[in-house]
């Protein structure tokens, strides 16, 4: 099957998005799929007001219809609900293409963070944008739940994984990495963007010993460099760096209260540190007792975090990999192209 993935989130991205399409591309032989991409990469494009990491593209109908014939597809999968979404979503309707949509960012929530816009209205759009497709993949069973209670329909599970190989435990007699060596122990990690919807600034309040360490980029850098001027900000860090950050440090803290999932979670897991979250959806779904602890008091989760078991957290995190992600993810596909009968069966 020819499967073009349509999505506004790509390199020079780093994020959940991102990570989850490339293991769904890298994976998609496998399942019998010849996979393509539809990125802002494929068109004319600008940053984004304020953002200008993102890169909001401007499909143009002759650009779409030859990257459309490039990939010839018999399947269309819209990740997110931005311009190159809403290009892909309109050649699908009206081609009469079968297409998936997934539901990645929790948008109302961001936008009423930056602007007065009710989240009724974001909710009423993305509503409208996803009912058109044949089922919408999300994340969670409380993602799940929370978009059905609000009228969303033909949802999907579509679970997130972690590669156990690249990020794991550091070895005897490990040295941490230069950025932290030196630094006073134990040590608070956190990685993700720099925005305000991550809620980073509860993390960068907190009465902690030791350290905090903040791995990430984006738009609300300076006014958190501010907040915390003993915490020690790396930038942004990826492959073999980022996990050897991760193996080094005693434990992840994740104060955002709107992510979907939070694959960083599982990173963290893979290489034996234990979470603190706070209560609500995303960790909720993914942390368990014996790996972290949830608490509305972020202090008092981090503070009971250090006394968890790392070989506890390596091992929950084995149990998550990107292969069954892959196999949720393509047999959702093949389930909504099924004929009724066999769909049910």
């Amino acid at each position: 099957m020819r499967l073009l993935v349509a999505s506004d989130a790509w390199h020079p991205q780093v994020n959940g998005v991102v990570r989850s399409l490339e293991e769904m591309i890298r994976r998609a032989p496998e399942h019998g799929f010849a996979a393509r991409l539809l990125t802002p990469s494929d068109f004319r494009s600008v940053p984004m007001p304020g953002y200008p990491e993102i890169r909001l593209a401007c499909p143009t109908p002759h650009r779409l219809s030859a990257r459309w014939a490039e990939a010839a597809p018999s399947h269309v999968h819209v990740a997110t609900e931005g311009p190159v979404g809403l290009a892909a979503r309109r050649r699908c309707l009206a081609a009469g293409l079968p297409f998936t949509t997934s539901y990645h960012t929790r948008f109302p929530e961001y936008l009423a963070a930056r602007a007065p816009v009710p989240e009724a209205w974001s909710y009423a759009y993305l509503r409208r944008f996803h009912a058109a497709a044949h089922g919408t993949m999300v994340s969670t069973a409380s993602l799940q739940a929370d978009l059905a209670a609000r009228g969303f329909a033909n949802l999907l599970r579509w679970t997130r994984g972690v590669d156990t190989d690249l990020f794991r435990p550091a070895g005897p007699g490990a040295r941490p990495p230069p950025d932290l060596a030196g630094l006073a122990g134990p040590l608070f990690l956190t990685v993700g963007r720099l925005a305000v919807e991550k809620n980073l600034a509860a993390f960068l309040a907190l009465d902690l010993p030791g350290t905090k360490v903040v791995v990430g980029d984006g738009p609300d850098r300076a006014r958190l460099r501010a907040l915390a001027p003993g915490a020690r900000f790396l930038g942004t860090r990826t492959g073999a760096e980022l996990a050897a950050l991760y193996a080094a440090c005693d434990v992840f803290v994740f104060p955002s209260l709107t992510d979907t999932f939070g694959i960083v979670m599982l990173e963290a897991l893979a290489s034996g540190l234990p979470v603190a979250a706070f209560p609500v959806p995303g960790p909720r779904d993914v942390i368990g007792p014996r790996v972290g602890v949830l608490d509305a008091d972020l202090r008092a989760a981090a503070l009971a975090a250090l006394g968890l078991s790392r070989a506890a957290c390596r091992a929950e995190a084995l149990a998550r990999s990107w292969d069954e992600s892959a196999r949720q993810f393509f047999g959702n596909i093949r389930a909504v192209r099924a004929p009724p009968g066999k769909a049910a069966a």
